[in-house]
């Protein structure tokens, strides 16, 4: 997946990694993904996206940076590649104490909403779900079996599948972790992620490389509150 660039304020992006943020664009709940890289002239490069919730509307954004760059600046486009292409539109605004607020504009300037976004999520000490659900679409396939109990980890199953490759990912045996703003799961380097966004709870894995063929993954999962499960695979609209 390709991740948002931007114009980040010093504080913003004094470490390097992945950065997830939830917020609202206007009056809609979303999510921003971001991905940092320090070049070896000081200049920073971070690549991300925004998602609609629960849409699933996605919106790709790009630039570079210096440190001394005092405002955040992301241009906006709906291909991961915006190279040569005109932008959608463009993000404006500031990103202190892990908080990035602004404006989105349009291509002409004019503004079109507010949005905060925050690297805040809320807490799942108190989430019970039993989650038995099978997600597919006509390249990939996905079980889920989880089961959790006031936060805290009674079962966990999940296996994938691609279909042109035949090749699988199967997962079982996770152990509890330690996580702020929600909840985490690990199998050696394997570790799936649960974070509550609005209405949704999302649950990704990484690092699952040893569970998987070589061509395998674990696409990440939209749970709602009735515990049914949908494929987080954003559409660009």
């Amino acid at each position: 997946m390709l991740f948002l660039l931007a114009m980040l304020p010093l504080g913003a992006y004094g470490q390097e990694g992945t950065h997830e943020l939830t917020g609202q664009l206007g009056s809609r709940a979303s999510l921003l993904v971001l991905h940092g890289a320090k070049d070896p002239d000081g200049s920073w490069r971070l690549a991300g996206e925004y998602l609609i919730l629960p849409t699933l509307q996605r919106r790709f954004l790009e630039c570079e940076a210096s440190p001394e760059i005092g405002v955040t600046t992301l241009r906006e486009g709906a291909t991961p590649i915006l190279f040569g292409r005109s932008p959608t539109g463009e993000l404006r605004g500031t990103w202190r104490n892990g908080v990035f607020k602004g404006a989105r504009y349009a291509p002409g300037g004019q503004e079109r909403e507010r949005f905060e976004f925050s690297e805040e999520f809320p807490a799942l000490d108190t989430y019970s779900a039993s989650i038995r659900c099978d997600a597919a679409d006509a390249a990939y396939a996905s079980n889920l079996n989880l089961a959790v109990e006031s936060g805290k980890l009674r079962s966990l199953e999940w296996r994938s599948k691609v279909a042109a490759s035949g090749h699988t990912c199967a997962l079982s045996g996770a152990q509890q972790e330690p996580f702020k703003g929600g909840l985490r799961f690990a199998a050696g380097r394997c570790s799936v992620t649960l974070r509550e966004l609005g209405d949704y709870v999302r649950i990704a894995a990484e690092g699952c490389s040893e569970q998987c063929g070589s061509q395998a993954y674990f696409e990440p999962l939209l749970v709602d509150r009735r515990g049914n499960c949908r494929l987080m695979r954003p559409e660009a609209r």
